[in-house]
């Protein structure tokens, strides 16, 4: 099997070759960096060698190369780096709101900048590789994906929060992973737990009652709130539910851009060096957790023919009824290679039903605009924001994107 890797020159990348499964023959690292690509392919190469992987590793600047007969395509790129990721991070803060990178106004900001170019790739893969999978971990992975899936493309949205809390729970109660399966609903980066069951019995009540200090720490929020919910949120549910506590704190904090600007430049330099064989500890200071098991199996599901459930972002055709057919959903699904097809979702409490149906609006008007441009479709995206929602706010905020973004947004120029 032929594995296209888009962004291939990223930090995270032998994260993904680490975990790469024995029926993987040939990945192709697509780059337009050419010594980043060249620094991770070479690591990478020693990756595959170290583990006696027999994959056959390639780099190239060339889409149309890469694309040529893969069964999948990951595509992994960020537009504009960790520069516009900064802009991100900081220029809401100057008007009172939460500075992330896939969430608010910087979420949306990393969108426009984002869906036309994934949109290109994807159209080149079409071309070169009309029944390749394109799997995005690209955020904001659901608008992402619903751009692909609008422009009819072979597509699945892959995000880690999912098999990251599988993990941590399976660790905490000292169980296999495998034995852990979570009830997982929402939107991308709006997610909650709703049950999790050890071999079959829902263990919920258990880790509230007894792992509180541990639940809290790990998601960023109180167990109180989880308690009242019935639901564990995932940790992005922070910027929602302590919006005001949040900005304080990234106030008087280092953008995370810059942090991850300096991990970035260790990893690089452990990379280069011709002695490296394995994977450092600076990579797990980078984010993306347990990517290269989630995309990997993935993968194989999506060309097999045997169905394997996953968690991923798929369209909802139905499966949360009070959202359109066509938003894209964060749920448990059945994936094999007809794609991922959402499996039944029990009624959703009106707590978390209702933020999910905001939060989707905005993604629509937010698609809206990443398609056809125009400064007020960006502010009247914000303004169905839960996290902006202010006429005044909306309108300041669209031009302070707009502005540090027009070299990105051609309709801005």
């Amino acid at each position: 099997m032929k594995l296209a890797v888009v962004g291939g020159g990223s930090t995270y990348t032998p994260e993904l070759i680490d975990g790469l499964a024995a029926d993987v023959d040939e990945v192709v690292l697509v780059d337009p960096d050419a010594e980043r690509l060249r620094v991770v392919g070479e690591f990478c190469r020693r990756l595959l060698r170290h583990a006696g992987h027999p994959a056959r590793l390639r780099t190239t600047p060339r889409l149309a190369d890469a694309a040529e007969g893969a069964a999948a395509v990951l595509v992994q790129l960020r537009v504009g780096g960790q520069r516009a990721r900064r802009g991100d991070e900081t220029f809401p803060l100057d008007c009172g709101c939460v500075g992330q990178e896939t969430t608010g106004a910087g979420g949306l900001a990393k969108a426009l900048r984002t869906v036309p170019v994934v949109l290109d790739v994807a159209e080149q893969v079409r071309r070169r590789a009309p029944d390749a999978w394109i799997v995005d971990f690209t955020n904001p992975v659901g608008i992402v994906t619903r751009a692909l899936l609008e422009h009819g493309h072979r597509a699945v949205g892959l995000c880690n929060v999912a098999i990251t809390f599988r993990r941590w729970v399976a660790a905490l109660l000292g169980c296999p992973p495998r034995s852990v399966r979570t009830e997982h609903v929402g939107l991308n980066h709006l997610t909650w737990e709703r049950a999790v069951r050890v071999d079959g019995r829902d263990v919920l009540p258990e880790l509230l009652d007894r792992h509180g200090a541990e639940l809290s720490e790990h998601v960023g929020l109180p167990a109180a709130l989880a308690r009242r919910l019935g639901a564990i949120p995932s940790y992005y549910l922070k910027y929602f539910y302590e919006h005001d506590e949040v900005v304080a704190r990234q106030r008087r904090s280092r953008p995370r851009a810059d942090v991850v600007a300096e991990v970035e430049q260790a990893l690089l330099a452990r990379y280069a060096d011709p002695s490296a064989v394995s994977k450092p500890d600076e990579l797990a200071q980078r984010g993306g957790a347990h990517y290269s098991e989630a995309a990997i199996h993935l993968v194989r599901a999506l060309t097999s023919r045997e169905p394997e459930e996953h968690v991923v972002n798929a369209r909802n055709a139905g499966t949360l009824p009070f959202l359109p057919d066509d938003a894209v959903v964060e749920v448990n699904s059945t994936v094999d290679s007809r794609g991922a097809r959402p499996l039944p979702v029990r009624p959703v409490e009106p707590a978390l039903a209702g933020l999910i149906g905001h939060v989707a609006a905005y993604e629509h008007l937010a698609l809206d605009a990443a398609l056809r441009g125009g400064r007020d479709r960006v502010a009247d995206a914000l303004l169905a924001h839960p996290l902006v929602g202010r006429y005044a706010l909306a309108e300041r905020l669209a031009d302070e994107l707009v502005r540090r973004n027009a070299d990105f947004l051609p309709w801005a120029r």
